[in-house]
């Protein structure tokens, strides 16, 4: 008897050891942690050049990027989804009430550079936004993983249901587009426009200018489709029919056949492939007859993108059309090679395709022109160039909340404790 009563006390404190053991792992997984520091010898501080360039950025202290190994971090990760977003220093509450009442659409087509993404994505993120994300066929298959294990932690934040490979000025592109405006058509989410993004963009003006933008007099219910009546150098590109040759480039056809004329007797235009469009506006290029004849017209034609939008934009009675907006609307800071000496003052990085490839001391030229976003950024030929306009725009974006801000929002680590500049934005 002696003996039963003494197992079943030795039951009864292993059992409440256990549940103590239990309940002090499941309070440590629940409380509230401090960001992981994803922190390597080959974490960069911020450059001389960054600090002088971008107010904002202060001089003598040295500060160091939490997350230089971001990419490795997704593509090995098994946390959880509340821990993988704090890591990564995404901000998951509204900022403002005013930003809550009009939600933004984001279309991002990417394929390469995981890094840029995931940094252009948690800029640009807010709980109440929608963001479709097309991911290039041509992506690798370790990349298409990453993309949706972070994808999948947000409910605002999905992939395309229908994917294209994409080919440089090709009509992939332009289906890209339409494929996730589809997909948005059906969200739940109330957004009143949307913008697209390529994976080398990074935002200039925060998610509230943004949205003070797109409120003011001149653009509010109406559309940002940048450009002319298509000059005499562009008329090659709808006038003769063109071949996209699949993931790799676009080409006349061999006899150089001539097309016929735009359908319903529409003059061309010639713009960015660059917008900000209505919601309205995208009901009309999914539903109208106009917009789907224009549409089919234009799947032999170069870089349709730049002829579409602005195409449609300027038909009268179409919802938030702009005729006679011209160049109007800086949605992009593109420096682009024959505007030298004119526009800009040359490129401090390297041209592709006569594009600059921005460096460090072409962060003022951007800052000053205050556009939504720049292009084009590069993480492995100018990395600072991006970590400097990004430490500068979330500091901005700290700055306008009148919420409280948390920790894990922070870019940046300092090695000097004592400077006050970054703590204080997190006790704002």
């Amino acid at each position: 008897m002696h003996k039963l009563e003494g197992t079943k006390c030795s039951f009864l404190l292993c059992l409440g050891m256990s549940i103590i053991i239990c309940s002090v792992i499941y309070m440590r997984t629940r409380m509230p942690t401090e960001p992981k520091v994803l922190k390597s010898p080959s974490c960069r501080s911020f450059s001389t050049e960054c600090k002088a360039s971008l107010p904002g950025m202060e001089e003598g202290v040295e500060s160091y990027r939490r997350d230089c190994q971001l990419e490795s971090y997704i593509m090995n990760s098994r946390m959880q989804c509340s821990n993988l977003t704090r890591d990564l220093h995404f901000i998951t509450r509204p900022l403002s009430r005013e930003e809550e009442d009009y939600p933004l659409a984001f279309i991002m087509t990417v394929h390469k550079e995981l890094e840029l993404f995931v940094r252009l994505l948690r800029a640009i993120y807010m709980p109440q936004n929608v963001y479709c994300i097309h991911v290039d066929n041509k992506a690798s298959v370790e990349y298409q993983a990453a993309v949706l294990k972070l994808v999948s932690c947000f409910k605002n934040t999905f992939l395309s249901s229908q994917r294209e490979t994409v080919t440089y000025a090709g009509f992939s592109r332009l289906q890209a587009d339409i494929n996730c405006m589809k997909d948005l058509s059906k969200s739940n989410i109330g957004w009143r426009k949307v913008v697209n993004l390529c994976g080398q963009d990074f935002p200039v003006k925060s998610n509230l200018e943004l949205v003070r933008y797109m409120q003011s007099k001149e653009w509010r219910d109406r559309n940002m489709t940048p450009g002319v009546k298509q000059p005499q150098s562009m008329k090659h590109r709808t006038q003769l029919q063109h071949r996209e040759i699949v993931g790799s480039h676009v080409t006349m056809t061999r006899l150089r056949l001539k097309k016929g004329a735009p359908p319903h007797n529409l003059q061309v235009y010639f713009g960015t492939a660059y917008y900000a469009l209505t919601r309205a506006f995208v009901d009309f290029v999914l539903k109208s007859p106009i917009a789907q004849d224009l549409l089919e017209w234009s799947k032999d034609t170069f870089s349709p993108d730049e002829h579409y939008w602005v195409t449609l934009n300027h038909i009268k009675d179409v919802p938030g059309n702009h005729i006679d907006g011209g160049w109007e609307g800086d949605i992009r800071a593109i420096k682009w090679r024959d505007q030298e000496g004119r526009v800009h003052n040359g490129c401090k990085g390297h041209y592709v395709r006569d594009i600059c490839i921005y460096g460090v001391e072409d962060l003022p030229w951007i800052v000053k022109r205050n556009s939504m976003f720049a292009n084009k950024f590069e993480s492995n030929t100018f990395p600072e160039a991006l970590d400097c306009l990004e430490q500068w725009h979330r500091n901005k974006v700290l700055n306008q909340t009148i919420v409280p801000n948390e920790a894990s929002w922070l870019l940046a680590t300092q090695s000097n404790s004592s400077s006050s500049y970054f703590n204080s934005i997190a006790g704002a």
